[in-house]
């Protein structure tokens, strides 16, 4: 099938000129790993806002990993997101809630390490903060981060996507102050349906993007002599 957006690349571009009215809301661009980053980078490049990951862990019913009871999210406070519908019907325990918390942050820290060695999370408190990803499918990885955004007391909360089905999109509008969403094709199929090319984003990319967007921040908070 024919993409409609050529590469990441291309879609952060359109996606940012979709975001150019939050320039002046001194905003933040959070991207979901890995996918999220190359699009993040071409948003926060053109706003002039600085860039970062936000990592999720889930966190799996005992015996069934792939049912979510919820969710961690990083970030300089980290979040435990849970189903509280799910979690009254499985009753995993306290105990296990705990246990699977600090087990998840233990993970979010290595991979944070990985992608930003030696830098803490950005603080979002008063700022406009723009969580970007490459698409959304079922939306259970973002509406966790969204969730626990909320404590996190930012201005604004804005999802930006360059394409994502209506219905997940709803769902997860509601979360946020504003929904910036490209397209919403239907059928959808799947997010990659709508690249060219859905090469998957390595590692050593999000590092390198990264730490691009880390440098020409600092360079502009330094004054000019």
């Amino acid at each position: 099938m024919n993409g409609n957006f050529k590469d990441r690349i291309e879609a952060g571009r359109k996606l940012a000129e979709a975001l150019m009215h939050l320039a002046n809301a001194n905003p933040i661009v959070l991207a979901l790993p890995r996918g999220g980053v190359p699009v993040g980078f071409e948003v926060a490049k053109a706003l002039g806002a600085p860039l970062d990951v936000v990592l999720v862990r889930k966190i799996g019913a005992p015996g069934q990993p792939e049912l979510g009871l919820g969710a961690v999210v990083d970030g300089a406070n980290p979040q435990l997101v849970l189903n509280e519908e799910l979690v009254e019907l499985v009753r995993p325990g306290q105990d296990y809630l705990e246990a699977e918390e600090k087990h998840q942050l233990v993970e979010i820290e290595r991979r944070r390490a990985l992608y930003r060695p030696g830098r803490e999370p950005l603080a979002l408190e008063g700022r406009t903060v723009i969580v970007v990803d490459d698409g959304i499918a079922t939306g259970g990885s973002m509406k966790a981060v969204l969730q626990a955004l909320r404590k996190s007391r930012p201005a604004r909360v804005v999802l930006a996507v360059p394409v994502a089905p209506a219905d997940s999109l709803d769902e997860l509008s509601r979360l946020a102050d504003e929904t910036i969403c490209l397209m919403t094709p239907e059928p959808f199929y799947a997010v990659g349906a709508h690249y060219r090319d859905f090469t998957q984003t390595t590692d050593e990319e999000v590092i390198d993007l990264l730490s691009r967007a880390a440098k020409a921040d600092t360079a502009k908070a330094v004054p000019r002599p």
